[in-house]
């Protein structure tokens, strides 16, 4: 509760870190919308921090750290105190890396199996992201997301956080669920642009038709590009066209004809 808000969720990711797979946690927060120094003018302590979540943010970010929330009741402390108590296990997935002042927010589909184990997204033999990632300057170290969101801006997160041998087993539905979760993480955190690594989310909750590229729709207001997988499977991309790709990302979207402000709530049918 003495975080920032926007630190949290890398405190939930070194706390899946430190955990078992199954371990449970139990959490408590404040209620509400305010957040700093003097929400409770009576502190004991004056001067702490302190941040409030709504449900709806609190349940995002822990299920973003990769925890199962197993239940999340209210608590009543002190007069005027309201708070929430979570109760969440550590899930077979990756944490979110994110956090304030994003250069890039990188989004896959979602872990694999081997990915999750190891606590590092990509990390499967024959993946060319990080060494296009290398080679691209988004960042300088190899398999390192917390440096890349520490050190060079570029944060870390999944459409679907469920761990899968193989994407193809994603359904159009977690797709869905996951680009609306994405759209508030984004108009929460506003980073400065969004880069969806696969094509076959995008196109199953959003545009059908969609190619590479910078695209009409937003997400909470943010750019987005979305480009090819880059499984060592998808053998019609070279690892020097997903360096390309990835260095696109950091180059400023081409402004929108006026009058053209899409986004994920003014189309709804984006999402048929």
């Amino acid at each position: 509760v003495h975080l920032r808000s926007t630190d949290v969720p890398m405190g939930l990711a070194d706390l899946h870190r430190a955990l078992a797979l199954g371990a449970p946690a139990e959490l408590t927060f404040f209620e509400g919308q305010a957040e700093g120094r003097a929400i409770f003018p009576d502190d004991d302590f004056p001067g702490r921090w302190f941040s409030s979540w709504t449900a709806q943010r609190l349940e995002d970010v822990v299920h973003g750290a990769g925890f199962d929330l197993e239940g999340m009741g209210q608590r009543t402390g002190a007069p005027g105190e309201q708070g929430f108590r979570v109760r969440a296990a550590r899930a077979r997935t990756l944490p979110d890396t994110v956090g304030t002042g994003m250069r890039l927010l990188v989004c896959g589909l979602n872990p694999s199996e081997h990915a999750a184990d190891a606590g590092v997204g990509y990390v499967t033999p024959g993946n060319r992201f990080w060494p296009a990632a290398v080679a691209a300057g988004l960042v300088s170290r190899d398999r390192d997301p917390r440096q890349a969101l520490l050190e060079h801006g570029i944060g870390m997160t999944d459409l679907v956080k469920r761990a899968t041998p193989r994407a193809a087993a994603l359904t159009a539905t977690e797709y869905r669920e996951g680009i609306t979760r994405l759209e508030r993480l984004c108009a929460w955190l506003q980073p400065q642009a969004v880069c969806v690594v696969g094509l076959a989310g995008w196109r199953a909750a959003v545009d059908r038709a969609a190619g590479a590229g910078w695209q009409l729709t937003d997400l909470g207001g943010r750019p987005v590009y979305l480009m090819p997988s880059t499984s060592g499977l998808n053998t019609g991309t070279s690892r020097s066209a997903i360096e390309g790709h990835l260095r696109a990302t950091m180059v400023a979207p081409p402004e929108r004809p006026r009058g053209d402000d899409t986004t994920m709530t003014a189309r709804p049918d984006a999402r048929r």
